[in-house]
């Protein structure tokens, strides 16, 4: 049967294929051999035989799934899970316990709950001044410190 189809139309069929799964799945896994099957498609349209074609596609494949995928990976898995802890950014506090890098100590009251925390540029913040929730790291407060005179 495959020898009554041309390799560069059986490579192009494989390819859909491939690609059909991948859009069906998403799993970042074919993707990677459908682009292979492209480059064999390549080698049969320049008349490699068939063994070239297939190693082609097995180290064409092979190549880009161990380079692209962690990259592509990274960049689409920002599964950012909201919480309701997020609502405090931008808030503002009372540090309750001096926030001292060095020391790695740092207590923030906002919106009536104590938060562990610590200054966004190192520098330690003393015990009753206001400060700013910037960013939430793990379950610690980046603070900013305000002036007193700012309007809460």
């Amino acid at each position: 049967m495959f020898n009554e189809i041309p390799y560069t139309v059986l490579w192009l069929i494989i390819a859909i294929i491939l690609g059909i799964i991948e859009v069906a799945t998403l799993g970042l896994v074919t993707v990677w051999f459908a682009a292979g099957a492209v480059v064999a498609l390549i080698a049969a349209a320049f008349g490699a035989p068939f063994l070239v074609q297939l190693i082609v596609f097995t180290i064409s494949s092979g190549v880009l799934l161990y380079f692209t995928k962690p990259i592509v990976r990274k960049f689409l898995d920002n599964k950012v899970q909201k919480t309701n802890a997020d609502r405090l950014v931008g808030e503002h506090g009372v540090v309750i316990e001096g926030i001292d890098p060095s020391a790695g100590t740092g207590q923030v009251k906002v919106g009536g709950q104590i938060w562990s925390a610590r200054s966004v540029d190192g520098t330690p913040v003393g015990d009753g001044k206001r400060v700013q929730v910037l960013e939430i790291s793990g379950v610690k407060l980046i603070v900013k410190a305000v002036d007193d005179k700012e309007d809460i």
